[in-house]
């Protein structure tokens, strides 16, 4: 089944963990740790039946701007909270993880969730593009649609890895539930792992 197949078919968690898996993958471009984004999967978590509630609606908002304000100051640190206007692939990168943090949604509501999960689905494509060494000069018409509909030109491997983390993330909530998000995070740690070696290295080679 492809990604937008899935992305369709996926309730209230899955959407949530799909976007929350997208941006905890990109978090080293916005100066965040490991843990920064633990209190939102706590929250997705919940009591166990990872249904939205009253109580689970304003622990996830409230996790949400503490998240956006740490990482705006870890930002700020790092110079990188106005990052996107020098044209580089860097750059790009890091504004797309600004817009996938700045997006995601106060409330964990169906409709916010689900335009929230397409917006960090393709912003996490874009970026994994963006860093690939193997990709070449910036393409500004990456073709993110055909990657998310199982059509695969062009698709390097770093690409290729996040689509399939984006994927069996979703399969995961949609065949376990709330006993899924445990294996979602290890592979969200995972992918995220292997972002921050490509920062680091892509530092690196521009030191």
């Amino acid at each position: 089944m492809s990604l937008v197949e899935l992305l369709a078919r996926a309730d209230e968690l899955g959407l949530a963990a799909g976007g929350l898996a997208c941006l905890d993958r990109c978090v080293p471009l916005v100066g965040g740790d490991d843990e920064i984004l633990r209190p939102l999967w706590a929250s997705l978590a919940g009591d166990g039946s990872g249904a939205p509630s009253e109580e689970g609606d304003r622990d996830w908002g409230e996790c949400v701007e503490q998240v956006r304000a740490k990482l705006y100051v870890a930002g700020v640190a790092e110079g990188d909270a106005s990052a996107g206007g020098d044209g580089s692939a860097e750059g790009e990168a890091v504004a797309l993880a600004h817009r996938m943090l700045g997006a995601a949604p106060a409330e964990r509501t169906a409709a916010g969730l689900r335009a929230w999960s397409d917006t960090c689905s393709v912003a996490a494509l874009r970026i994994h593009r963006l860093l690939d060494g193997s990709a070449g000069e910036i393409d500004a018409a990456f073709p993110v649609d055909a990657w998310r509909e199982d059509r695969t030109p062009d698709m390097s491997p770093l690409v290729a890895a996040e689509l399939r983390r984006q994927i069996s993330v979703l399969e995961l909530v949609a065949a376990h539930g709330p006993a899924g998000l445990r294996q979602a995070r290890e592979l969200t740690t995972e992918g995220r792992r292997v972002l921050r070696a490509v920062v680091s290295r892509r530092a690196r080679g521009r030191a």
